[in-house]
């Protein structure tokens, strides 16, 4: 919370927010390449998907069966979204707990008729707020000054996000830039999410135009010209403050423009930031790769079981190991900055189609060598004859659905057994 005097100066906020981002926790031990995972769904009436389920009955059966097996988390986002999060587990392992849990948590749900769907954007009418705390009030305020975007992107947006250990020495710059580099294609060959309140939206993956447009001081990417510690204290510095705690309980949204940067300088009306306010501060910025002591690759668009399990195992592959991104340099360069063009067009730019098929046959050939577990490996293989090779991403088969007079949305990852419950 801010005091009535200057507590920071411009460098020592620089140097605090290169090193919340790039420096391991000293209390972390990790073999260097764990990999965490969060999925997250829409929660829909199995009845009727067009219709979210209510989140007290969502929280209420997702409670009924205690802690889930492999030790994931659940949370819930501001429209109701169910979130499982792993812990961090070696790649191999990481898939199969993550697939146990969310198997547990869906049989709960469907139980009590609540359908998870994998969608990155809701095609329906915008949900209403389901969480209602002071943090996504304040948010929310803030958000409306930029437009409707943040609102959407609050309720009616779902992710896949694949947090990767950053590594240590020269790693950990190595995989920063490793991850931009293949940021935009692993975006185009996930989307998606083509289809809005209104029909198709002339994206791929809306739910990440939706994010590009919320605000860009914030949502936008990191500038990577410099190196990834210089780049994200420049890049926080200069982002606007969404919101101030004036209380643990009281959140007030910053509505007139002041960067964190300006308010070390001068000061606000309510008072002088602290470090504390500086960690609070990073907690709202989203950019699609944001440094935290691991890579959070949020650029990704809820997909389906097994897809999932292919988008992390091969974000995992191409990012964290130096000698793939090295031999994928001169592909990967010309797709680096497409970020819109993955948004729009996925995986038929031809640009990033031909980059996803060089990233796919490698990582394909280094997961075969027993670092991801053979469902996953069956699963990568199935997704690069189905979607990669043909140039398609899941968002063709939500258009497809659209034009022939379907819902456009995926079978939901808890759909009951055929013939289960039958006697």
């Amino acid at each position: 919370m801010p005091t009535t005097t200057p507590t920071l100066s411009g460098a020592t906020a620089r140097a605090a927010v290169a090193g919340l981002g790039f420096d391991r926790p000293p209390t972390v031990e990790s073999p260097r390449r764990q990999v965490g995972i969060e999925l997250e769904w829409l929660a829909v009436h199995a009845d009727d998907p067009s219709v979210p389920a209510a989140l007290e009955a969502t929280t209420a059966a997702a409670a009924a069966g205690g802690p889930l097996p492999g030790g994931s988390r659940l949370t819930f986002e501001p429209g109701g979204q169910v979130e499982l999060s792993s812990p961090p587990l070696a790649l191999r392992h990481a898939c199969e707990a993550t697939a146990g849990d969310a198997a547990c948590l869906g049989s709960l749900l469907a139980d009590a008729g609540i359908a998870l769907v994998a969608l990155g954007l809701e095609p329906g009418p915008r949900r209403e707020r389901a969480v209602l705390t002071p943090r996504y009030d304040a948010m929310e305020a803030y958000f409306d000054t930029h437009g409707s975007a943040g609102r959407t992107m609050m309720r009616s947006t779902a992710a896949l996000q694949v947090n990767l250990d950053l590594g240590v020495g020269r790693e950990v710059e190595q995989r920063w830039r490793a991850a931009h580099a293949v940021g935009p294609v692993l975006a185009a060959a996930f989307a998606n999410s083509p289809v809005g309140p209104d029909g198709p939206t002339g994206f791929r993956s809306t739910r990440l135009a939706v994010w590009d447009d919320v605000d860009p001081c914030r949502t936008g990417v990191v500038n990577g010209h410099a190196t990834g510690r210089e780049s994200w204290a420049e890049y926080a510095m200069d982002a606007h403050v969404m919101l101030v705690r004036t209380s643990p309980d009281d959140y007030v949204p910053v509505l007139d423009p002041i960067t964190f940067g300006e308010w070390v300088e001068r000061g606000h009306e309510l008072g002088w930031p602290t470090i504390d306010d500086l960690e609070y501060h990073l907690t709202t910025l989203f950019p699609p790769i944001r440094p935290r002591g691991w890579l959070e690759l949020r650029m990704l668009d809820s997909v389906p079981e097994p897809w999932w399990r292919v988008a992390t195992a091969v974000s995992a592959v191409l990012i964290q190991d130096p000698a793939v991104s090295s031999a994928l340099a001169s592909q990967l360069a010309p797709a680096r900055d497409r970020w819109i063009p993955a948004a729009r067009d996925g995986l038929s730019d031809p640009v990033l189609g031909s980059a996803a098929r060089a990233c796919f046959d490698v990582a394909l050939d280094v997961m075969r060598t027993g670092i991801a577990d053979p469902t996953t490996v069956d699963a990568t293989e199935r997704f690069v004859d189905d979607y990669v090779a043909r140039g398609r991403c899941p968002a063709d088969d939500r258009l497809d659905a659209w034009a022939v007079g379907r819902v456009p949305m995926p079978e939901p990852d808890n759909r009951p057994l055929a013939g289960a419950g039958d006697a």
